[in-house]
């Protein structure tokens, strides 16, 4: 039997399969999900994975055990179930482990509307159900049959509704799809556009045989930056595993930040919603904030994850949102994250513009930043306690929004417990290079000193 303790994390389901996430467990969640949603259909979509073919089979025997209808909507990306859900009006379920290695599958699921289902607003109640569903299961009169709804073409069409298709002219674009679901998406959204589409490791293979499908890491970029060098491509575009984020390269090989492509889509966003709220994540970097008040937007900060952001875009009526991450937020997608809205979004900015990425770009490379940091500790949420007690009367703006974020003004720091691992993050930014390796070896420094 699978862990049901191990495997609901803050925002999603997740684990190893088959000892931690395993078809009987999966059973027990799909019977969980139908009564805590208490809807009458319930959307299934898997990725390229091959435990997914298992796991969401008998995720859909459990959802009908316990009397809803089922839709499988095949293998798609993430976003295209936040896509299906907004126009059916019917939650669904995401079978995918997103970035992580092939062992690992997971769920991602979601209300009626795309409305997110995180710890706090369900997922405990569904870990709850699931627990008694394994020592019980239901034994009310079960639903109908499976039935199977092709709604690619439709999502392509909505993700290209985000721009105008007219102002489009001819770039080449290379797309490293990591053998995940970008490679079916992708072609599909791009084919009717003006744009020269090469697909590194198109081939749905959820082993990973070419590299991980975690883009936010640098090593993995290595041969998108080698393509568009040698295509003398304008754009490169790095989808992870269940491609609902992305991560852009320019025309001269370099990583964008997560935190840039933010601060120019928020920029695109406001030149089309004047005076809109934008939101960002507590990670993000200060140019984000900045952008958003010279162009007379309203900036919102958030925590980090997706539930999270979802329901601060409701509060608000954010237009946009973005995180660090690569996630980005459509207030017309149901609030939903899209990767591929935001590199049409990109796309349409250049194809307005005479100049290459690198230029749109230049405005906003004001700082130096670490990247993501991670440290293994025995109780990561504890060394933040101290490090939190280390540094107050120091004079920096210190919050608890998520974890610790220190700000001195010059320089800033968040220090955060993962959602998802056993791991301390930490995200430094400085105003150099230099500078911020050495903030990074004295907070390195603390975060140690109180390990143990």
């Amino acid at each position: 039997m699978g862990d049901p303790a191990g495997v609901f994390k803050a925002y999603d389901v997740r684990g190893t399969y088959p000892d931690q996430l395993d078809a009987e467990l999966c059973r027990a969640i799909g019977a969980a999900v139908a009564t805590f949603t208490g809807a009458g259909r319930v959307l299934v979509v898997r990725d390229m994975r091959p435990s997914g073919v298992e796991l969401s089979k008998a995720f859909s025997e459990g959802a009908r055990a316990a009397g809803a209808a089922v839709t499988d909507l095949g293998m798609a990306s993430t976003d295209f179930l936040y896509f299906a859900s907004g126009t059916l009006d019917a939650p669904g379920a995401m079978f995918t482990a997103s970035h992580n290695p092939a062992h690992y599958n997971g769920i991602k699921l979601c209300q009626s509307g795309a409305r997110p289902i995180g710890r706090d607003t369900g997922l405990l109640e569904i870990q709850r159900l699931a627990v008694g569903y394994l020592e019980e299961p239901p034994t009310g009169p079960p639903g109908p049959e499976p039935d199977h709804l092709d709604l690619l073409e439709a999502y392509a069409a909505h993700v290209r509704s985000f721009v105008d298709l007219g102002s489009l002219r001819p770039l080449e674009v290379v797309a490293d799809t990591a053998n995940g679901m970008g490679g079916l998406v992708a072609p599909m959204v791009f084919r009717p556009l003006p744009f020269g589409l090469t697909v590194l490791y198109p081939d749905l293979d959820g082993t990973f045989p070419t590299h991980p499908a975690d883009p936010i890491q640098e090593e993995n970029l290595v041969d998108l930056k080698r393509a568009v060098l040698e295509r003398g491509a304008d754009v490169g575009l790095a989808f992870d595993g269940d491609a609902d984020r992305v991560f852009l390269v320019d025309e001269r090989g370099q990583t964008v930040s997560g935190s840039l492509t933010t601060a120019l889509v928020a920029a695109a966003m406001l030149a089309k919603h004047p005076g809109a709220t934008i939101l960002y994540n507590l990670i993000c970097s200060k140019v984000v904030p900045e952008t958003i008040a010279e162009l007379g937007g309203v900036g919102v900060k958030t925590r980090v994850g997706h539930s999270y952001v979802k329901a601060v875009m409701a509060e608000t009526g954010a237009v946009f949102g973005g995180e660090h991450s690569g996630h980005y937020y459509f207030r017309e997608n149901f609030r939903a994250d899209s990767g591929i809205i935001a590199a049409m979004i990109v796309l349409e900015l250049m194809s307005t513009s005479t100049e290459p990425l690198s230029e749109l770009l230049a405005p906003y490379r004001r700082y130096a930043d670490s990247g993501e940091i991670n440290t293994e500790v025995k109780d990561p949420a504890r060394v933040v306690e101290l490090v939190a007690a280390r540094v107050a009367g120091e004079g920096a703006a210190i919050e608890h929004l998520d974890g610790l974020t220190v700000d001195y003004g010059d320089w800033w720091y968040n220090l955060r417990p993962s959602n998802t691992e056993p791991l301390l993050r930490l995200n430094v930014e400085a105003r150099s290079d230099d500078v911020c390796a050495r903030h990074v070896a004295e907070v390195l420094a603390l975060v140690v000193g109180r390990t143990e």
